[in-house]
């Protein structure tokens, strides 16, 4: 049962989110990307907050539960993957510096690409935002005396719809370095709860049997209680998804300059880390106390139930609410974008109808985390398919001139079909993670360079383009 001062911490962080956040943006370049004039204080502050979200903290959590603290490993997958970034294309996406990602695909391999690869990324993120919703309605479920989740999951989604709707990106990025500075004391702090509660690590060793206990790919290669095969498919999947994340690409774009965008995300790639392992070390702890939890997904809201006094709870969960508002918000604005880039610059010019964009994106992700999403995380991976397809054209369409059209549509078709190929075929109980990744991205490479050198080139390189890329 909440304690009246639950409520009091979590609606005295709230009010002061919205005091922060509240900006109203008149003009369409400050609504979507914030002006570009975010220096690495408040940029570093958005990314890890774009990030860090509910879903994947709640995933994680459930993984740290079952596995102990070798599901470390798991975290350290955006640890290589936004470190990849870091060096692949941050400095890259700045220099194009347009709306949305998608218009490098328009400008490289022609308009029928460039609409395609947003379709793609627009289907992606419907999906990633629907497990966004569906986790903080898992989160805020006990909070919500038994209301039906499909009113639950409404009334969370409106609210993160009001807390940026007016300001856009400018408001999404002062939200986040309110959250930022709450979430790097929380998250912490809960492990060393943890340990003080238990007097170091020792009793893990009652909870977990001793493979579990140490991070070694070696051995825990076929671990059942966290294959590494499936983390290293992770790594790959995360390496050549990120360098096209639209929202990823939208925050870069409102960097002040190729320096801050590169400092930035590098800065963010180590706090990610560091945030997600901290949960999963204190899930870790929970197992010792609690071993017979049903739901594993569900371990982040019993530790803050158990182990955190009355009001701090309300803190704690006001800013998971933040982590996943500003992670929805951020999408949604991501998605704008794109349709105002590719599909209706025109008609979508005015920020009033982005706004009306923002709510309709909204509804589609209320839709789909009540109808589509069981399991988070295997959603969460599955809604990668279409964004790990254009792997290839991107980073030829940074780095190979002689990438063309035709490779580029090769790449992406057998990128799409052999990723839901493996899934239809392996399923998540067969591990088609392994077989998408670890054949599916060289498979993608492989076409992207047989379609480029066996076709002619038909559009102007980079390079000629202003130099812009």
């Amino acid at each position: 049962m909440l304690d009246p001062l639950d409520w009091l911490g979590f609606s005295a962080f709230v009010i002061a989110i919205v005091a922060v956040g509240v900006a109203r943006v008149r003009r369409s370049q400050d609504f979507l990307v914030a002006g570009r004039r975010i220096g690495v204080l408040a940029l570093v502050p958005t990314l890890v907050m774009t990030e860090f979200n509910t879903t994947t903290l709640l995933a994680f959590s459930g993984v740290g539960y079952r596995s102990g603290p070798m599901a470390v490993g798991l975290s350290a997958v955006f640890l290589v993957g936004l470190g990849w970034y870091t060096l692949a294309v941050a400095r890259r996406w700045k220099r194009f510096d347009r709306t949305s990602v998608a218009e490098l695909f328009t400008e490289r391999y022609g308009r029928g690409v460039g609409r395609f690869a947003s379709v793609l990324l627009i289907v992606a993120m419907v999906g990633f935002s629907a497990t966004y919703v569906k986790s903080l309605t898992l989160i805020f479920a006990p909070w919500s005396g038994g209301l039906d989740p499909w009113v639950l999951s409404l009334g969370l989604t409106a609210l993160a719809v009001g807390l940026t709707i007016r300001g856009g990106l400018v408001s999404v990025i002062r939200t986040d370095m309110l959250g930022f500075c709450v979430t790097i004391a929380v998250i912490p702090a809960l492990l060393g709860v943890a340990i003080y509660r238990h007097g170091g690590f020792g009793d893990l060793a009652t909870a977990f049997p001793p493979e579990q206990l140490t991070v070694n790919p070696v051995t825990q290669w076929n671990n059942p209680a966290l294959p590494y095969w499936f983390v290293t498919s992770l790594v790959v999947i995360t390496c050549f998804t990120y360098i096209c994340s639209p929202w990823y690409g939208q925050k870069v774009f409102a960097a002040a300059s190729e320096r801050v965008a590169v400092l930035a995300v590098g800065i963010a790639a180590v706090l990610v880390f560091v945030l997600y392992a901290s949960a999963q070390l204190a899930a870790a702890f929970l197992r010792v106390e609690v071993s017979g939890l049903t739901a594993p997904e569900t371990a982040l809201p019993v530790m803050v139930g158990l182990w955190l006094p009355p009001f701090v709870r309300g803190v704690v969960y006001a800013t998971l609410l933040v982590a996943a508002v500003t992670t929805l918000t951020g999408v949604w604005s991501a998605m704008v974008a794109m349709v105002v880039a590719d599909f209706a610059p025109v008609r979508l010019a005015s920020v009033g109808r982005q706004r009306a964009a923002t709510v309709a994106f909204a509804a589609l992700s209320w839709l789909g985390a009540n109808l589509l999403v069981d399991d988070i995380l295997n959603r969460l991976i599955l809604a990668n398919i279409p964004i790990a397809a254009l792997s290839f054209a991107l980073l030829a369409g940074f780095y190979w001139p002689r990438a063309n059209t035709a490779g580029a549509w090769a790449s992406i078709t057998v990128g799409v079909g052999w990723g839901l190929g493996c899934y239809l075929f392996f399923g998540e109980a067969g591990g088609y993670t392994w077989y998408w990744a670890v054949y599916g991205i060289p498979f993608v490479f492989a076409s992207g360079v047989a379609g480029s050198l066996l076709a002619p080139r038909c559009r102007a390189e980079p390079t000629q383009m202003g130099g812009q890329i």
